[in-house]
């Protein structure tokens, strides 16, 4: 599965990487993140009848039928299964209207034993953006009002080289297939596609630790003995 990933980008390389956006006039300043766990709101790409658009959403998809509050849904939905999105009940109707792209600088994930976890970072090996497949919805929440845009990240069994770390890894879509992703008119054959290269190092076991390093572009590099543990 897929725990944590980082989004950090200029408003130049996320427009440009989209093909391209559609910027608003009071564009918000981008906040570089280096360690995302799931609950917290991260950026999407989606169609909207304006163009691409760069929203937030909550990383943990809610069906938009969910009638208790937040604390009722029990449901890990950070992550949706290639081999059953079609089917769920929790991620069907979005997987047939409501697709989006997550760009992402990166993700991790960890080896060892689990009172010594060692991280590993993974990003493109030619150092451009990912895309990773996903899904969102539109979720009313009952005991305050608000409409709630939440997303899930599609994952896939891992290829030969990531399965050393981790038997599953996100579906990364190629920047010839966002149209089609986007719209509909691709399916299981843009998810099950050999990925992009990637490049691995180790880093910091800050990041063992939910939120730590968010926003230090440390978190991301190469472990030295220098980086506060």
């Amino acid at each position: 599965m897929c725990g944590r990933f980082s989004q950090a980008y200029s408003w130049e390389e996320i427009v440009a990487f989209s093909q391209p956006l559609t910027v608003p006039s009071d564009r918000p300043n981008l906040r570089a993140r280096y360690n995302i766990a799931p609950t917290t709101d991260v950026d999407i790409i989606l169609n909207t009848e304006t163009g691409r658009e760069l929203r937030k959403a909550r990383w943990g998809l809610i069906p938009g039928w969910h009638k208790g509050g937040l604390k009722d849904f029990k449901l890990a939905t950070f992550n949706a299964r290639v081999e059953n999105v079609e089917a769920s009940g929790t991620f069907k109707q979005a997987y047939a209207r409501r697709r989006c792209i997550i760009p992402a600088s990166g993700f991790f994930e960890w080896t060892g034993e689990k009172k010594d976890r060692v991280p590993h970072f993974f990003s493109a090996a030619d150092g451009d953006l990912l895309a990773f497949a996903g899904l969102w919805e539109s979720w009313g929440n009952p005991e305050t009002g608000e409409d709630i845009t939440t997303c899930t990240m599609i994952v896939r069994e891992a290829n030969a080289w990531t399965s050393l770390y981790h038997d599953r890894m996100p579906c990364i879509l190629l920047r010839r297939d966002f149209d089609a992703w986007l719209d509909g008119s691709g399916g299981m054959e843009l998810l099950k596609q050999p990925p992009r290269e990637l490049r691995e190092w180790i880093v910091s076991k800050r990041v063992n630790k939910t939120g730590e390093g968010d926003d230090d572009p440390r978190t991301i590099e190469p472990f030295s003995d220098e980086l506060p543990l």
